[in-house]
């Protein structure tokens, strides 16, 4: 990474305590990715991504607030994208993803709290992250408690717009999310002072529809065996997602999967057991999970999670002339992301069902970060879910320290060894 630190301090940063952090990343990502062997060339572009990831990225953002354009960090998959880019604006997702920004989080939150929140907070009061520092306002939504609250405490801090998600899904609740959008419009049109127009919305989600094409081809080159891209790859694909300029992402992302289905011509098999990942969200540099089962006798093909298939399954409908056609459109796709903030939701266990038929898996790990409540109680729906259909499965509940590191390997050790037994097993947390 090039120096930035002018840049960094324009933006308000606290440049010692990011320094720490910039030192920290490299670090992690050479070991965890760099010592993988025989690589898609392609993947050089999304190594290049993150590594510039508050850098080049940063210069990119703010130089289109210099040239007038808003931009707006958004948290969670439930936020449209489409509406962001029709007003004019830059959408970035924000950092969330290391124990780095605990211990500043729990200065403002309280301790027995998701790692997710705490990081996202602690990011924002402790002014180490560029994107936050870049956004004009931050957008939220309500699918926890812990997060609804903590948005709160960020508006101290710089401009929210927080979304109230339904909780259930009946007819009224597609409504009630798509005013929720509407409103959303308003708050956009006023910040950007663009017109969201039906032109402009349509070409939005045109856009957004691409990139969830793109993604959705890497997912389905995953499904052959052995898969053509490691997990951890495929995670970091994703996590660029949700920072990178749109059109240049889906570029190099279809540039990937051109490489893979070459490389699928000339599969060899390697018993590896292939693995599901379900459950909660991975931000980036949050890839300890996948690097502990990838660095034994196993791959990862596919992840239900909204760094997964929840981003990018479904597309919006570009049917209809008004802007009310186009907001159902809107609130129909989103409204159909099966997040365990729903009640109740069955079709997130029909999903892992179908994942796990689709991908061939050999087992499933529910992976479930501390004092995530709505997907802790959901692990029981899932295991019964599975035991039926006779698919082993593992819960991991882990934050982002690395001290449980080695007694994780050793569970997925034992997990991968009955798997290849041939064994029935459900295991506990």
């Amino acid at each position: 990474m090039g120096d930035y630190r002018e840049l960094w301090s324009n933006l308000g940063m606290d440049l010692d305590k990011h320094d720490i952090l910039c030192e920290a990343l490299p670090e992690a990502f050479g070991s965890i990715y760099l010592t993988q062997e025989n690589r898609p060339e392609n993947m050089n572009y999304f190594n290049y991504a993150l590594a510039e990831v508050h850098g080049a990225r940063i210069e990119e953002i703010n130089e289109a607030k210099a040239n007038g354009k808003k931009v707006v960090g958004t948290f969670c998959v439930f936020v449209p994208d489409e509406v962001i880019l029709a007003a004019g604006a830059v959408g970035v997702g924000l950092c969330s993803g290391s124990q780095f920004w605990i211990e500043d989080g729990e200065k403002v939150l309280p301790r027995n709290l998701c790692p997710l929140i705490k990081a996202f907070v602690g990011a924002k009061v402790s002014r180490t992250c560029p994107y936050f520092q870049s956004s004009d306002m931050i957008v939220g939504e309500t699918t926890c408690d812990g997060k609804k609250k903590a948005y709160e405490i960020v508006e101290e801090y710089m401009p929210v717009h927080v979304m109230e998600l339904p909780q259930m899904k009946r007819e009224k609740n597609y409504e009630q999310w798509k005013d929720e959008i509407k409103l959303f419009i308003s708050r956009m049109e006023e910040l950007t002072g663009n017109k969201v127009t039906v032109e402009n919305l349509k070409k939005a989600i045109d856009l957004v529809n691409r990139k969830r094409r793109a993604l959705k081809r890497l997912y389905d080159l995953r499904k052959n065996t052995p898969s053509p891209i490691s997990g951890l790859d495929a995670l970091l694909v994703t996590q660029v997602a949700f920072l990178d300029d749109i059109e240049r992402f889906i570029e190099n992302t279809n540039a990937l999967c051109d490489e893979l289905e070459e490389r699928v011509k000339n599969l060899e098999p390697t018993g590896k057991k292939r693995i599901m990942i379900t459950g909660t969200p991975m931000a980036v540099p949050n890839w300890k999970l996948h690097s502990i089962v990838e660095g034994l006798d196993a791959e990862i093909v596919v992840e239900e999670t909204c760094t997964g298939t929840r981003y990018f399954e479904g597309e919006v409908s570009t049917e209809g002339d008004t802007i009310d056609d186009l907001l159902k459109n809107l609130a129909d796709r989103y409204m159909n992301i099966n997040c365990a903030c729903f009640t109740p939701n069955n079709d997130r266990t029909e999903d892992i069902i179908k994942y796990a038929e689709e991908y061939n898996v050999d087992g499933v790990i529910y992976y479930n970060l501390s004092f995530c409540h709505t997907y802790a109680i959901e692990y029981k729906k899932v295991e019964n879910a599975l035991a039926e259909k006779s698919i082993p499965l593992l819960n991991i509940e882990t934050d982002y320290s690395e001290e449980d590191s080695g007694q994780i390997k050793t569970r997925v050790e034992a997990f991968l060894e009955m798997i290849g037994s041939g064994e029935k097993l459900h295991t506990v947390s």
